[in-house]
This record gives structure tokens, sequence and C-alpha cells, in this order.
């Protein structure tokens, strides 16, 4: 049975333990039992046990416990809840009140040949939170280079104030180091200006400390050369002058906690067919080093490059070939290299479930700001963790969030519902891939359908999907026979003209969609199909959090790349 809060149409998730499909608002319940059953002792998640036999188990453990040197009573405790949850037969479901979620989008321009769409959903979660202190970045033409972009998400804690700054003023210091080492990368006159207004804060004696901080960031254990060593470096200096003007203070309202924040950040760049000798060389040392990593085994059909640095507990994932790819890290008392860290540096992880706060305070690690706690800033620091991937056309989607969908789904979890979302959009909104029909076939008959319903030429431009792809099938082969190019636009004149579904009031939606022509004599964009297909999915990552039971704000920025056709 459907709670009366939830969309009865919701798509389901693949739990990655047991890998039955779940719907969203039962997730939580679903992970509990996993939980519990694991507490008892069993080991297959798809254990099925009456109350006798759990009750047998909870008194074998019991009577080992009491056996122990030292008794635990807190291990008591968790056996006996263990029991009485699995126990209780009742299914649950979240307490997220969907009727509650608020809405508003507003449009963007990403001008990348990279990015077919790209699509921010955000909500507040206002059964849990009272403000949304989650930020994002969107900078086109970063550093006044043509497909070069820069992407961020700052998950705010204790205020969004130092969210609101790194937002900011992260991209520009970052811009700044970057302009010094590759003088392709400019800065205007205003960005200049800004910079320059930091030389107070950033001095001589504190430049020097900053070159042993990043200098020990890049050193690689492994001694393997690093051919993107300097952006790394970029990254590191970036952040540790990020934190320092957050020590500041500026528009705190605390005087003993201030504000911080998790930060995530994705440069993306084009790799041009006209490149230099040592732009080559580059991608030859990247490609090699990576040869064994199933994110570059193809040298001919690199395009462009990723460079990710996280901090603290947002995530990026990139899907390739049908696969997830997590390229952050998890910087939080979870985290085992983490805690030793603390602990060895004179730091204090509290016993708070599930695996305690540092200083009693916070579960990062590691992350920018809370400046009003000294004692708990000697152990959260401002160091991230960088990594460059090379992006072809088998990439599909390069997925940024924040902890609020982390927090109750995994990355596999979150690839399978961002693949079934988006194919379920297409069938549903685009007419298409109902008789083995995919994305990559439809785009050539729209081509040819526009060639008979336009006089004039349509641009032959992949980002519009009116270019004719190359491809050993034949995109008119007898899977395809029962629609013509006419009856494909028509089809997606009927489908584009319905209203998409929204994630209802307080979610915030925003598309980034290029310029495009026009099928069926303007009437319908083509590229329309990739913008609202991309806040499509992003609504529904932000749902599904909501309805498994996340408490925090959830931000959600999907990508999608140009092997998202290929699907």
């Amino acid at each position: 049975t459907v709670p009366s809060n939830v969309d009865p149409k919701g798509i389901s998730i693949v739990c990655s333990l047991c890998q039955q499909s779940i719907y969203p608002h039962h997730l939580f319940h679903h992970k509990k039992e996993h939980s519990a059953l694991r507490r008892l002792g069993y080991s297959s998640p798809q254990t099925k046990t009456d109350n006798e036999t759990l009750l047998a188990r909870r008194q074998e453990l019991i009577s080992n416990l009491t056996k122990l040197p030292r008794y635990s009573e807190s291990y008591r405790q968790k056996i006996d809840y263990s029991f009485e949850f699995l126990a209780d037969k009742q299914t649950y479901s979240s307490c997220c009140h969907m009727d509650n979620i608020n809405k508003s989008s507003t449009l963007k321009n990403v001008k990348n040949s990279l990015i077919k769409a790209l699509s921010i959903c955000q909500d507040k979660n206002a059964t849990w939170q009272g403000n949304m202190e989650d930020r994002y970045i969107v900078l086109d033409n970063y550093g006044s280079r043509s497909d070069t972009c820069f992407l961020g998400l700052v998950d705010g804690y204790h205020g969004a104030t130092a969210a609101e700054a790194v937002s900011a003023e992260l991209p520009l210091l970052f811009l700044d180091q970057l302009a010094q080492t590759d003088s392709s990368y400019k800065k205007s006159m205003e960005e200049q200006k800004i910079l320059d207004s930091f030389s107070t804060v950033i001095t001589e004696d504190y430049r020097k400390k900053e070159k042993i901080f990043s200098d020990k960031q890049v050193n690689d254990k492994t001694n393997k050369p690093n051919t993107y060593k300097w952006i790394h470096k970029a990254y590191a200096k970036a952040f540790w002058r990020m934190d320092r003007l957050l020590q500041l203070g500026r528009n705190e309202v605390s005087k003993v906690r201030w504000s911080g924040c998790s930060v995530l950040t994705c440069l993306v760049e084009r790799i041009h067919s006209a490149e230099t000798a040592s732009t080559e060389e580059i991608k030859r040392q990247s490609l090699e080093k990576h040869r064994h990593s199933p994110l570059a085994r193809t040298s001919k059909g690199v395009a462009g490059l990723l460079h990710i640095a996280n901090i603290g507990n947002t995530h990026a994932i990139l899907c390739k070939n049908g696969k997830a790819y997590r390229l952050s890290e998890e910087h939080s008392t979870s985290n085992t290299r983490e805690r030793k860290r603390i602990l060895q540096g004179g730091g204090k992880i509290s016993s708070n479930e599930p695996d305690g706060l540092v200083e009693g305070h916070l579960r990062t690690t590691r992350g920018l700001g809370h400046h009003g706690n000294p004692v708990l800033k000697r152990s959260v620091i401002p160091v991230p963790r960088t990594v460059s991937a090379p992006i072809d056309d088998s990439c599909q989607f390069l997925i940024l969030a924040s902890n609020g969908l982390w927090e109750v789904l995994d990355y596999h979890e979150v690839h399978a519902l961002t693949l079934k979302t988006f194919t379920h959009y297409l069938r549903l909104y685009g007419g298409i891939q109902q008789n083995g029909t995919s994305l990559q076939k439809f785009q050539c008959l729209m081509s040819v359908s526009e060639e008979g319903l336009s006089d004039s030429k349509a641009t032959n431009d992949q980002r519009d999907g009116t270019e004719i792809l190359q491809s050993n099938a034949d995109p008119f082969s007898d899977k395809t026979t029962s629609y013509t190019g006419q009856q494909l636009v028509e089809t997606v004149l009927t489908g584009g003209s319905k209203p998409t579904p929204r994630s209802g009031r307080g979610t915030r939606v925003y598309l980034a969609r290029s310029d495009a022509h026009t099928a069926a004599g303007g009437r319908v964009p083509v590229a329309r199909l990739y913008d609202e297909a991309a806040g499509y999915v992003s609504e529904h990552l932000v749902r599904a959090a909501l309805a498994a039971g996340s408490r925090d704000n959830v931000t959600v920025l999907i990508v999608l790349l140009n092997g998202c056709d290929k699907i």
C-alpha cells in the first residue's frame, strides 16, 4: 500500500545489498532491516526469519556477551533493539510530506561541447531543516576559455555564511592559481580587483606556510609522474586561502560556533583536436598512468578532462558504459584513515552513533570554516582530495550531490536510479525506445525530418541533437520501420506538450540549456529533450532522497554528457 503523501507512480530503487526493487518511501525501513540482521549475526541480507528463530538468536548472543570479560550494556541494547525491530512485521514509510514541497525554477546557459544538458534541483527538506544552507556554482567559459566550465556544490553547516563566501570567492582563488601557470586562463579587471583586496590577508609570511602545505598535498607516495600536478596544487592553494579568508569571520552571527561547509568542485575542460604537442604528451602520459583504469582505456576517444576536488561529505560519481565510478572521498568519522589521523593528532571522537562526532560536534573530518571553535578546527583541516579523469563519448552522466542524497542512497543506487529515470523519461515523454529505437537513432531521424520540414539547413551541432552521429548500425533498421521521421516529430510534439512532473512546492530546479535550432518549423527545440530529461532526473533524485528519509538539505547537480544518447 502506497501512503497518500507519496507519489504512487514513483520509480523504484534497486537496493545495492539485496538487489530488490524498493519504492523510495520504504527504503529507509528496508535498510534498517539489513542493519538489524547484521547486528544479529546474519550474513545474508535476504535472510527470512520467524520470531522463534530471532528469539533464539537473541538469547544466544546475550549469553555469549555475558561471558566476555568486559560486558557492554550498549551492545546488549543494540541486540534487543534489532530483535524488536525485526519481530515487528509492520512496514513503515518515511515521514516526508510531499505536499509541503514548494517548486520554483530558472534557466541558465552552458555552452560546452562536452555537455548536452545540465540541471540543478534543490530542496531544503522542510520536515527536518529550517533553512537552505546548500549553494551551487556553475560558471561557463571559466577563465575566458571556451569549452571550459567550473561546477561546484557547497554544503553548509551551522549556517550558510561560509557556504555563501565559498561559492563566491573559491572560483576566483582557483582561477588565480591556474592563471599563474597557464596563460590561457584570463581574469577580468573586476576579478583582479577582488583578488587584490585579499592581499592584506594573504601576506608574504602566509604564502611561505602555504607553499609548504601545498607541496605536501601533491606528494605522490608511489613516485609515479603526475601530469596534472599543477592543477592539484592550484586546488590545494585555493582551498587553503579560502579557509584563511573564512578565518576573518565576516557576517558570522554566533560568537562561539562559526559556520563551516563541505565543498565539491569540478573543472570540465575539452581537449581540442588541434592541440599542441605538449598537450598531446600530457594526454599520453595520463592515459599511460591510468592504463589499467576503466576510466581511460581508449586513448582515441578522449574528448575532455574532469578535475575534481572535494572536502567533507559531498560527492561526485561518473557514469561510464553503464557503470558508476566515485570520483570523491568520504571525509567523515566513518573513514578509518580520518579517525586515525584525528586521534593521533590529539583530537577526540565522541561515542555518538553511528561513527561518533569530532570533538562532540561534527561528523565531517575535513572542511572549510569552523573557526569559531579552535579545538574543533585543529582536527577539521582544509585539505582537499583531488583527482583528474579523462572523459569520452562513453561517459553518460556526471552527478554532483550534497550530503542529503548520500546519507540515504549509495552511489550504486544513485547510478541505477539515474539510468532508470532517464530511460523512463524517454519512453514517457520522448516517445522513443518503445520498439528498440535508441536515442542516437532518434537523433538521426530527427535530422532527416528537419531537412524535409524546413527550408533552412540544420546546423550540424551535436549539442542541439541535430547531428547525424556516426554509427555502424543502420539508423533505419527494421526495428525502427514503424516510425517515420514525421511520425517521430509528431510523437515528440505530443509528448513535449505534456507537463513534466515536478517535485512540488519547495524544490528548486535549475535547467541549463544550449541555444538550439528547432524541429518541425520551430515548434519544439531538439535540445529540449536533453534539457527536460536532465531536469526530470534531478527532480526524481531529490524526491527519492526525501522519500527515503533524508534529514539534510538536498542538492543534486546532474550533467548529461555525450554518451547519454547511446543508452
